[in-house]
C-alpha cells in the first residue's frame, strides 16, 4: 500500500464536482476535480525534462493555484519540493540550487534569464518558468499526456525540503517525509475540528509551512474551500471575513487587522476559528482581539522540522501568551542542556520527539546528530516553561538568551513589561557586548503614537517591575523592528545594528 501524501490527499476530496478548492481574486476557481487531471500533466511535464522518483524540483514562484498544483505534482510523482522565498537574492538561490541538486528549477517569468544563467552555473538539466505563454511548464503540461497514478512512496521517503531561514550561518535544509507531513496534517484536522463546510481565509505565502503544508493540508484532508488571496491586506481580508469560517495569520495580520475601524465583530460573525502562529503573539492582542471581536485567538507551535507541536485548545481554555499543549500523538519536554527534564515552571529548552520530527538537515549528517538527544527527542533551541497541567509557554530562542554580569536574562520577560507601558505598540530584546557585564541587555520600542516616548522615561517606568538585572541598560525608539517575511522579530540584525552601542 502506497503511503503517498498525495494519495491520502486525494482520497478526501468532495465527491461533489462542483465543489471548489481554491476561490481567486479574479478568474475561475480552481475545483477539487481538476486538482489531480492538472497535477498529473505538471508531473508528466516534469518527467518529459527528465526528473524521475527522488529528484528535487526547485521552485521560487509567486502564489498562485498554479504553485499549489506544483506541489500536488511533484507529490503526485514521488519528487521532492523545495520551495524557495520570492524574496531571496540571485546570490542566495545560488547557494540552494548547488545544495539541493534539483533536476529541475522553477522560476517566474520576470526571472527566467537570470535562473537559466544560475541553472547553467549550478548544471541544472532544466531551467521552467510556471507562465502560460510558449516554453513554459504549464504550455508544456498542457500539451503532455497526463502521468498515471501517483507513484507508490513510503512514510520515511522524501516529500519536501525546507530550508531554514539562515539567520545565523548557513542555512539548512529540513528533509521533511510524506509521514512526517501525513501525521501532522491528519491530526490538525482533527484537532482544530476542520470539516467540508469551512472556508478557509489563506493570505499567507506558501513557501513556508504555514501557508504550504499547515494551511492547505487542513483544507485538502478536509474537502473545505480556500479563499486563495495572493497576500495579506487588512481591506480585502476584512471584505471576505464574512464568506470564512476559519483564518490562519502571523500576529502582524492581527494587529494590522484591529488597526482598521472597519474590522468589527460584525466582519467576524462566521469565522469559528482564528489561528495564530509562526511568531509570538503579544498578550495585549490577544486581549484587544477578544474585545473587538469576542473571539480568543488559538496560538499555536511550530517550526520548520516538527510542522505543528503544540496547541492551544479547540475546545478548552486559550491562555494568552501560551502555545498551549503537545498535539496528540507529540512528546513534549522542557529540559536542561543535557537533555533532563527540569521542574515544572522552571525555564529550559524545548524537546520533542513523535512522527512529525523531520528526518533531519539535508547532506549533513554531523549537524542532524547535533540536535537530537540520544533518545530520540529533537532539541527545538527554543526556550520554555511547562505548568502542572502541561501548558507550554515559550520564553525565546535559547540564541537569544542574554547572560549579563553571569546572571541569565530572558528577552521575553522583558519585552511584556515593555510592551505594557503607555505609548509602546511593541518591543525587541536582546543582547550586546557590554564592558562590564560581558552582555547588555538592549531595548528597542515601536511607538503607538498615543504618547511621546522618551527611553530615560521608559526606563524609569521599568524600576519595580523587573530585578535591576533585567532592566535594559539602553531603549532606543524606532519606527519599525526588523521582521521575515513570517513575521519573526530578526534579534540578529537588531544584535548586528547596535553591535557598538556600549562600546563605541
Amino acid at each position: 500500500m502506497s503511503e503517498n501524501l498525495y494519495a491520502l490527499i486525494t482520497a478526501q476530496f468532495p465527491t461533489d464536482p462542483a465543489a471548489v478548492f481554491l476561490e481567486v481574486e479574479s478568474g475561475p476557481p480552481l475545483l477539487y476535480r481538476e486538482v489531480d487531471g492538472r497535477a498529473a500533466r505538471i508531473a508528466a511535464a516534469l518527467a518529459a525534462h527528465g526528473a524521475v522518483r527522488g529528484d528535487r524540483i526547485v521552485a521560487q514562484v509567486d502564489k498562485s493555484p498554479d504553485a499549489v498544483l506544483l506541489y500536488l505534482a511533484c507529490l503526485r510523482a514521488g519528487l521532492v519540493f523545495v520551495p524557495l522565498n520570492t524574496a531571496y537574492t540571485a546570490q542566495e538561490v545560488a547557494f540552494f540550487l548547488s545544495d539541493a541538486e534539483p533536476a529541475a528549477f522553477v522560476c517566474r517569468d520576470a526571472d527566467r534569464e537570470t535562473a537559466e544563467a544560475l541553472g547553467r552555473e549550478a548544471g541544472i538539466g532544466a531551467v521552467l518558468t510556471l507562465g502560460d505563454g510558449a516554453g513554459t511548464l504549464l504550455d508544456a503540461a498542457g500539451r503532455a499526456r497526463p502521468a498515471g497514478p501517483s507513484v507508490a512512496r513510503r512514510a520515511d521517503d522524501l516529500a519536501a525540503i525546507l530550508y531554514t531561514s539562515g539567520t545565523t550561518g548557513r542555512p539548512k535544509g529540513a528533509m521533511l517525509t510524506h509521514g512526517n507531513l501525513a501525521s501532522n496534517a491528519l491530526v490538525l484536522r482533527d484537532y482544530w475540528g476542520f470539516t467540508s463546510g469551512d472556508v478557509l481565509l489563506h493570505a499567507l505565502p506558501i513557501y513556508h509551512v504555514h501557508g504550504l503544508f499547515v494551511a492547505l493540508h487542513c483544507a485538502l484532508l478536509s474537502g473545505a474551500r480556500v479563499i486563495f488571496q495572493k497576500g495579506f491586506a487588512a481591506e480585502t481580508a476584512i471584505a471576505r471575513l464574512p464568506d470564512a469560517t476559519v483564518m490562519m495569520g502571523v500576529p502582524t495580520y492581527y494587529t494590522r487587522l484591529l488597526d482598521a475601524p472597519e474590522f468589527t465583530a460584525e466582519a467576524t460573525r462566521n469565522v469559528r476559528l482564528f489561528i495564530s502562529g509562526s511568531a509570538p503573539l503579544l498578550e495585549e492582542t490577544f486581549a484587544a482581539f477578544e474585545a473587538r471581536t469576542g473571539k480568543r485567538i488559538l496560538e499555536r507551535y511550530g517550526m520548520t522540522e516538527v510542522g505543528m507541536a503544540c496547541s492551544n485548545p479547540l475546545d478548552g481554555e486559550r491562555i494568552a501568551g501560551t502555545v498551549g499543549f503537545a498535539l496528540p500523538g507529540v512528546s513534549v519536554r522542557v529540559a536542561d542542556e543535557t537533555g533532563r527534564e527540569v521542574p515544572r515552571g522552571t525555564a529550559g529548552v524545548l524537546e520533542m520527539t513523535g512522527p512529525n520530527v523531520f528526518a533531519g538537515y539535508w547532506r549533513l549528517p554531523e549537524k542532524t546528530a547535533e540536535e537530537f538527544r540520544p533518545d530520540g527527542y529533537f532539541v527545538s533551541g527554543d526556550m520554555a516553561q511547562m505548568d502542572d497541567s502541561g501548558r507550554v509557554t515559550i520564553v525565546g530562542r535559547a540564541k537569544d538568551l542574554i547572560i549579563s554580569g553571569g546572571l541569565n536574562v530572558y528577552p521575553k520577560e522583558v519585552e511584556q513589561c515593555l510592551d505594557a507601558l503607555p505609548g509602546v505598540r511593541e518591543s525587541a530584546v536582546f543582547g550586546v557586548a557590554h564592558p562590564d557585564f560581558g552582555e547588555g541587555v538592549t531595548g528597542v520600542v515601536v511607538p503607538d503614537g498615543s504618547v511621546q516616548l522618551d527611553p530615560e522615561a521608559l526606563l524609569d517606568s521599568l524600576a519595580g517591575r523587573l530585578a535591576r538585572f533585567k532592566q535594559p541598560k539602553r531603549i532606543v525608539v524606532v519606527d519599525e523592528i526588523p521582521r521575515n517575511a513570517m513575521g519573526k522579530v530578526q534579534k540578529k540584525a537588531l544584535r548586528d545594528r547596535y553591535t557598538n552601542i556600549y562600546t563605541g
